[in-house]
């Protein structure tokens, strides 16, 4: 297997703007089409002030988010809201409802993992 299939470059990755999210830009740093891999999805998100996902769930795929840089709220389900910030990580379960949304002047800066991967489908707004 050649180097490509093993190491990511940021810069390399095609960025978009995830559905159900505002102000997002990710680049898809692990997944099917880059490496091969079929049992998770890493993601790079940077999040501007006041954006992040709206209240969505993932039935069928768990999400771990650890914030690299800047300040966010999180709502994971109808009863629990916190603030985080650089060294913390969310798990959101399959299928629960959850809410991110940047609430630092400074962008925030997330690694997301999705486990199976995600790939944009199977969102479910709420």
């Amino acid at each position: 297997m050649n180097r490509s299939a093993y190491i990511v470059r940021q810069d390399t990755v095609m960025p978009y703007s995830p559905l159900n999210h505002a102000d997002t830009v990710n680049r898809r740093l692990v997944g099917r089409e880059n490496v091969g891999a079929r049992n998770l999805e890493v993601v790079l998100g940077v999040v501007a002030k006041g954006g992040g996902a709206l209240k969505h769930s993932h039935p069928g795929i768990e999400q771990v988010c650890y914030v690299l840089a800047g300040r966010a709220r999180v709502e994971v389900g109808d009863d629990y809201v916190d603030e985080v910030g650089p060294g913390d990580a969310i798990f959101f379960p399959a299928g629960v409802p959850h809410v991110f949304t940047t609430i630092s002047v400074e962008p925030v800066k997330v690694l997301v993992i999705y486990a199976p991967p995600y790939g944009e489908t199977g969102a479910i707004r709420h």
